[in-house]
């Protein structure tokens, strides 16, 4: 049996609209694959079913690499376990302001346990704008104070 180049075009296309009910953004790597296979088929008639499915394997594969590997490296890693010692004197731009019994937001230049803003408290008062460095992490928000 041989399958056609529109057999694999159907199937690459069947793929990529199933990716729409698969949360997991993995599945279109297999559709495109398929529609990959579907051009060579195309071009090229005489490949045999071991030879179109060892193609559709191998592009699907190396589809699914260079997207983990090159278009998606984890630059923002959630730094899960990171203790609240590494996190201490870490310095941010504070968003809103703050001060004793107000909270306020702080953003940082690079995400510190997974977020890049957090709410924040502080023993004096502080405007937006200035510069604070994390002195302890209280639960679900970090205390600071002026850099």
């Amino acid at each position: 049996m041989i399958l056609e180049w529109w057999h694999w075009a159907v199937l690459g296309i069947a793929l990529i609209l199933a990716e729409l009910l698969v949360p997991a953004f993995f599945v279109i790597w297999f559709g495109l694959g398929g529609l990959f296979v579907a051009l060579v088929v195309a071009i090229f008639s005489s490949l045999s079913l071991t030879s179109q499915l060892a193609l559709w394997t191998g592009a699907s594969l190396m589809m699914v690499v260079v997207w983990f590997k090159i278009f998606r490296p984890d630059r923002h890693k959630t730094q899960i376990g990171t203790a609240a010692g590494d996190v201490i004197g870490e310095i941010g731009l504070l968003v809103t302001a703050v001060g004793p019994f107000q909270r306020g937001k702080v953003r940082f230049q690079r995400p510190i346990l997974g977020a890049e803003e957090w709410v924040c408290m502080a023993q004096t008062e502080l405007a937006p704008g200035q510069r604070v460095k994390v002195v302890a992490v209280e639960g679900s928000f970090v205390t600071v104070e002026g850099a």
